[in-house]
């Protein structure tokens, strides 16, 4: 069983107290489970779009980075290029974004390359996928530090350490990949024509008139529409079940794929707590309470975790997606059952 280690911080402006707390639980970790940092490691992150104001930001991230210096550890900050149009599309704008919000303290590399060609082919053997492209600067490395803010996703339900590893290190041809047949549809009743969707799809797919639609023959799945539509009349056709959980399983393979053959270290930080991914490029209202910094070496039982504590605080169930616990621990990405030590 593994071993999910916890402090508890209601209240993420408390910004060195976080970043103590993620230092001190890297450190327990650490020295508990005997785990060694390489001579290299990536820490995988996410830089936050412009315009959004609760991803999580660097200096969370200070005791971390304080604690891999102190094993005299090079490390790198990473991440791969989106495939909706915003600052993160192309390395250049996604790498001056980064030192816009702050990640200067070690050095950028995104892991695919300009237009996501550089990626290393994984073989995986499984149900969704036989091979998964992921980042090659992701691929390269021995060791990850996979360091995610845990939150709501529109797609997904919730976005933590398996989805940081699915969607944030695969190159763009394998995001296509998770996202096919994930396509949105307009509910003409409440759409405004605002043509708010048109301006932020990356590809032209949306004709709003008479009759509003998306081509789904040049719809990629990425879901800018759903999250910068104001009305909430573009969503996911989830009626249908069974592209539901095509789309957890190709996540969860993503993951599994992203972390094979690697001595990981997960860390999450579950505050601010949105409804949408860090992608948004806006502002956006915690639907949840703080609830704490998370260490562990196992994906599933990580996020398993912060579900359950942040539902615990809440009082009721609020994350959506929780079948893709279930096949990634059926492939054998991780436990759900899992031994929690606060500190």
């Amino acid at each position: 069983m593994a071993k999910v280690y916890y402090r508890k911080i209601d209240d993420f402006t408390k910004k060195k107290e976080i970043s103590k707390a993620a230092g001190e639980l890297l450190a327990k970790i650490l020295k508990e489970e005997k785990i060694k940092l390489e001579n290299k490691i990536a820490l995988k992150v996410h830089f936050g779009e412009h315009g959004n104001e609760t991803y999580i930001t660097p200096d969370n991230f200070d005791g971390i980075i304080d604690v891999i210096e102190k094993h005299k550890t090079k490390a790198i900050f990473t991440e791969t290029n989106a495939v909706y149009s915003g600052h993160r599309l192309f390395s250049k704008d996604h790498m001056a974004l980064a030192k816009d919000h702050g990640f200067t303290r070690l050095p950028v590399v995104i892991a695919d390359g300009d237009h996501g060609e550089d990626y290393a082919e994984i073989t995986i053997n499984k149900k969704q996928f036989r091979t998964c492209k992921i980042g090659k600067t992701i691929a390269e490395h021995e060791q990850l530090l996979i360091i995610s803010h845990f939150k709501g996703h529109t797609l997904a339900g919730f976005g933590g350490a398996i989805k940081q590893l699915a969607m944030g290190c695969a190159a763009r041809g394998g995001k296509l990949a998770m996202h096919a047949n994930s396509k949105p549809v307009i509910i003409p009743f409440l759409c405004k024509k605002c043509n708010t969707c048109v301006k932020n799809c990356p590809v032209d797919a949306i004709t709003i008139g008479a009759w509003s639609r998306i081509d789904h023959k040049k719809c990629i799945g990425c879901a800018s529409c759903i999250a910068v539509c104001p009305h909430k009349a573009v969503l996911i056709n989830f009626l249908k079940v069974n592209l539901a959980k095509k789309f957890y399983e190709r996540l969860a393979e993503y993951a599994y794929a992203a972390q094979k053959d690697k001595k990981n270290i997960y860390i999450s930080f579950a505050g601010n707590i949105t409804k949408g991914c860090d992608c948004i490029g806006k502002k956006m209202k915690p639907f949840a309470k703080d609830a704490g910094v998370f260490v562990s070496t196992d994906p599933v039982a990580i996020d398993t975790a912060c579900i359950d504590i942040i539902e615990k605080q809440e009082g009721k169930k609020v994350f959506k997606g929780k079948y893709t616990l279930d096949y990634a621990e059926k492939i054998g990405l991780g436990k759900k059952k899992y031994e929690l030590v606060e500190m």
